[in-house]
This record gives C-alpha cells, sequence and structure tokens, in this order.
C-alpha cells in the first residue's frame, strides 16, 4: 500500500510552518487593509468554500467582524456588486485555476474590488491577476483531498481574518494558530491506528452523515463533499447539527452511520441532542470530541484543526479497505463544461 496521499499528509506540518514562515508579513498587510473596508467576501469552491465557511462561523460566534461566503459562480452572478465600491474579496483555490473561482476574481476586477488570492501554484493565474497574492507553500498537492492545501489555506484565513477581528482572545488564539504544526505532528502518530480500526469497521457502508456546529460545520462540509464523496467513493451529506430533526430525522434509520463532531461549543448542547436521537433511533454514531485531541486551554475555534488529521486517517483507510486509490478521481478533471 502505497498512495500519494500518505506522504501528502505527513507533509503537513512542514506545509504550515513554511507558510507562515513565507507568508505572515503578507498577512498582516491583507489584516491591516480589511480594517479598512466596509464588505468582506470570501469564495471558493469544494475544500476550499469549506475553509471559508468553518472562518465565516468561528467569526460570527465571537465577534463583530462580518464576512459573506460564495462560491464561486454565485460571486459572479452577484448583483447586488456596486461599481468601487470599499470592499475586499478573499478567493481561495488548490490549483489556482478554478474556473469558478477565477471568474469572480475577474468580476471583482471589473467593479473595482480589492482582491486576495490563496493558492498553493505560485504560478498560477489567480496568483498572477490578483492584486494581493498569498501561496500557500505544500508544494505539488496530487491528491485530489486537499491535505497540506486544506490546512494551509484554513490557517490562513483564520489568521488574516482573526487578526482583523475583535475577538478579544485573538492573540491567544493567533499564537496557538501558530503552533498549529506542532499538534498535526503528534496527531499524525497518535491517530492513526484507531481511525485504521474505525475504517475497517465502516468499510461496508455506503452512506454517512457528517455534523458540526460552529467551525465544525464547514469540516463536516469538507468531510461529506470531498473526502467521502472524492476520497473514499462513499455516499455522503454534511448538516449542520441544529438541522438534525428538520429533515435529517425523518430519513435517520437504523444502523445508517452519522459522523459528529463535538468541540463542547455552546451550541454543541443542540449536537449532545442529535446524538441522543441517534441513539434512540440506533443508527451508528462515529463520535469525534474536542476533548480527545487536545488540552482545555485550547481555543475551541480551531477544532477544525484538531479534527483534520483523525479524519483524514479514517478516510485514507476506509478508501484503502474499498481497494480505491484515496487520492485519484474518476471524473474530476474530464467532465467540462461548456
Amino acid at each position: 500500500m502505497a498512495y500519494k496521499m500518505y506522504d501528502e499528509i505527513m507533509e503537513q506540518p512542514g506545509a504550515l510552518r513554511k507558510t507562515f514562515d513565507s507568508e505572515k508579513t503578507l498577512m498582516d498587510e491583507v489584516s491591516s487593509l480589511i480594517l479598512e473596508k466596509d464588505n468582506i467576501y470570501l469564495v471558493g469552491c469544494g475544500s476550499s468554500i469549506s475553509t471559508c465557511y468553518s472562518v465565516r462561523d468561528a467569526l460570527e460566534m465571537v465577534s463583530t467582524l462580518s464576512v459573506r461566503v460564495f462560491t464561486g459562480f454565485e460571486f459572479y452572478y452577484n448583483k447586488k456588486l456596486i461599481k468601487d465600491e470599499n470592499s475586499i474579496v478573499i478567493l481561495t483555490s488548490q490549483s489556482g485555476e478554478t474556473g469558478d473561482t477565477l471568474s469572480s476574481l475577474r468580476r471583482a476586477k471589473e467593479y473595482g474590488i480589492d482582491t486576495v488570492a490563496i493558492s498553493n501554484e505560485p504560478e498560477s493565474s489567480m496568483i498572477k491577476e490578483a492584486d494581493y497574492s498569498i501561496i500557500t507553500r505544500g508544494d505539488r498537492e496530487t491528491a485530489i483531498l486537499g491535505t497540506k492545501t486544506y490546512v494551509t489555506q484554513l490557517a490562513a484565513l483564520y489568521y488574516i481574518l482573526f487578526k482583523a477581528s475583535d475577538y478579544e482572545n485573538k492573540d491567544e488564539l493567533l499564537s496557538q494558530l501558530l503552533d498549529i504544526p506542532d499538534l498535526i505532528e503528534r496527531l499524525i502518530k497518535e491517530t492513526e491506528e484507531d481511525n485504521k480500526a474505525l475504517a475497517e469497521e465502516y468499510k461496508d457502508e455506503d452512506l454517512f452523515y457528517c455534523l458540526g456546529s460552529g467551525p465544525n460545520f464547514g469540516l463536516s462540509y469538507k468531510l461529506a463533499m470531498t473526502m467521502f464523496m472524492e476520497g473514499a467513493i462513499k455516499h455522503a451529506c454534511p448538516v449542520y447539527a441544529a438541522e438534525f430533526r428538520h429533515g435529517l430525522i425523518e430519513r435517520a434509520e437504523k444502523d445508517v452511520p452519522v459522523v459528529f463532531l463535538d468541540s463542547d461549543f455552546e451550541s454543541d448542547v443542540i449536537t449532545k441532542k442529535a446524538i441522543g436521537y441517534s441513539k434512540n433511533l440506533e443508527m451508528k454514531i462515529i463520535l469525534y470530541n474536542l476533548s480527545d485531541y487536545v488540552d482545555d486551554d485550547f481555543d475551541k475555534l480551531l477544532s477544525p484543526f484538531a479534527f483534520i488529521v483523525p479524519l483524514e486517517w479514517f478516510i485514507y483507510y476506509l478508501a484503502h479497505f474499498n481497494g480505491e486509490d484515496p487520492g485519484s478521481t474518476r471524473h474530476i478533471g474530464k467532465v467540462r463544461s461548456d
């Protein structure tokens, strides 16, 4: 067994360290720019939009800084943009060539809106065309799931936006953020075997629901939309934990797997209720608790950084036990829109 994703999981701490070392000064500059803006837009697709969801929801829990999240073409067709409005748009893309996101960058420039590109490819169109370009230092990433690019994009967004926020504990959060490479390095070593065993237990399942609250919803979105479906070739659906009883509960059935991300946020009172509903309905519960991975002084807003590694191992081995390469694709890059 030798899949490229394995190497890329291992390379995440180094990619984060290199990104902070090389891009921190520019990220500071963008943070200062944000303070002068009336509107902040975040744009991405797939794993990239999941990072936008996470940072938006984290900010909304503790800060008055407001951001709006769009998928690529949703921003492109946004009819409320105003010529030369005092706004900034931050666009995220692993390749820097995502057509939807690149179109949005060009539309923003047409409207005179400041643009920031966050991408892993230094020679990409987005990096060349944006007003400010932050290069995540993950080198080439080939596994479709996005490991290095996910954590480095997420870290860049957290750093830029929380530094510009009025969160009262932002200095401690930013300090912990800079230590995330050490946390990920430890979790890579400590969480592989447990999640390998979990993957073997669930290898024959074909449908998974993924639930979280706050910034964990963004990770639930990534888990379902890119990790389960692209990597493990399993059907999956992301749901805000608070939405469990508004629809999902009608399809909740005995022995159907449901993944919960629980950080003990105030809003996770609802997550715990959803876990209770699932137990009563005899669903198969896969529970990830933040407290299993970090100390009590860890800022819970950084939860996605703690959960991502055990989830990567789970998906990696889930694909392996089903004879799939977790980094390959069947249709992405082959199905073209006109």
